[in-house]
């Protein structure tokens, strides 16, 4: 039966690297040359794209400018229109489904509220017929 050991053992430097290990070492160093050089050519070609659009940018600003601007506006105004159109057809359904009593989500606090308001409805119709009574019989 073998014992292991609880400290792992490290290589030393005298022992011969195997051919896995050489391969994994190449293969990042390629990996890795290859990444450097496509973030080198992606770098060029921002750079020469920023040197080439700067002047049409200026020169086409004063129409460029007020189009985003327009475009922005359109597509926030499509986008808020048809967010508030949903969001109607959502309530408009609940409102649908809670009068044909198919009890949708959040009926029941809907009811409990109500019912908490006409009780207090009723009892502030109280303290009003109260005060009322009192100031009649003050003034008699």
């Amino acid at each position: 039966m073998r014992r292991y050991s609880l400290l792992a053992q490290e290589p030393t430097m005298n022992e011969p690297s195997s051919g896995k290990q050489i391969l994994k070492v190449v293969a990042s160093i390629v990996a890795g040359g290859s990444f450097l050089l496509i973030s080198a050519f992606i770098m060029i070609g921002t750079i020469l794209a920023i040197t080439l659009a700067t002047p049409l940018a200026v020169i086409f600003s004063p129409v460029l400018v007020p189009a985003t601007i327009t475009a922005f506006l359109i597509i926030a105004g499509f986008l808020g229109s048809g967010g508030f159109g949903i969001a109607a057809l959502t309530v408009l359904t609940w409102i649908y489904r809670y009068i044909t009593g198919k009890h949708p989500l959040g009926s029941k606090q809907l009811e409990y509220a109500r019912m908490r308001l006409a009780g207090k409805a009723h009892e502030i119709k109280g303290r009003a017929e109260q005060f009322r009574q009192e100031q009649v019989t003050g003034t008699q």
